[in-house]
């Protein structure tokens, strides 16, 4: 009946309210932050062509980063990605060396990288993980350089400007722009 129901409504409000009452004597407001020791869920969304980075040949990159960093990644075919942890630190790790995998290199952008290949017409630098761009000897230095290898040599970091990339994804840099637009912010800051 009615009456039944309502005094069984009654009943459970009151109960709910005791538990509510209860819980707020022991913790007031959800913590700040999760504890680092708590299992996580990240999810990321990355370029749906960027997968292949994730994965790698055969999986041997997706592998690498779930064992060393003891987690669990589901990637999806619309670029989602789902990273599962049991503590904080592997999350971070984790989901770090993702970011690097499927980071995007941008014009104007100044990147410390390597110097993979040299050329007489240049010399191939790595920007981020994977991604490679030609550093031409005219953009070495603010003057004539004859040799590739009188500026720097296989293995050699280099300060590089992203100062284009084509319709087909090259990357042209320039070590010259890099080092004039550093020169003018520490003349700025002085």
């Amino acid at each position: 009946s009615i009456d039944l129901m309502y005094e069984a409504m009654l009943k459970n409000k009151t109960s709910r309210f005791k538990i509510l009452e209860s819980m707020a004597a022991c913790i007031a407001e959800p913590r700040p932050e999760l504890s680092p020791y708590a299992p996580q869920i990240e999810q990321l969304k990355i370029n749906p062509e960027k997968i292949g980075a994730i994965i790698g040949p055969g999986g041997k990159t997706i592998r690498q980063i779930t064992e060393d960093n003891n987690v669990q990644i589901d990637v999806e075919q619309d670029g989602v990605v789902n990273i599962y942890a049991k503590n904080g630190d592997d999350m971070a790790n984790a989901v770090r060396a993702i970011n690097s995998l499927t980071a995007e290199v941008e014009i104007g952008t100044i990147y410390h990288g390597e110097v993979k290949t040299v050329r007489e017409f240049g010399a191939f630098v790595e920007v981020i993980a994977g991604q490679d761009g030609l550093l031409h000897i005219s953009e070495m230095a603010d003057y004539r350089v004859e040799k590739v290898e009188d500026i720097c040599k296989e293995g050699d970091k280099v300060t590089v400007k992203v100062i284009d990339i084509d319709d087909r994804g090259r990357i042209r840099l320039s070590r010259r722009a890099a080092l004039e637009e550093i020169h003018e912010e520490s003349a700025t800051e002085v």
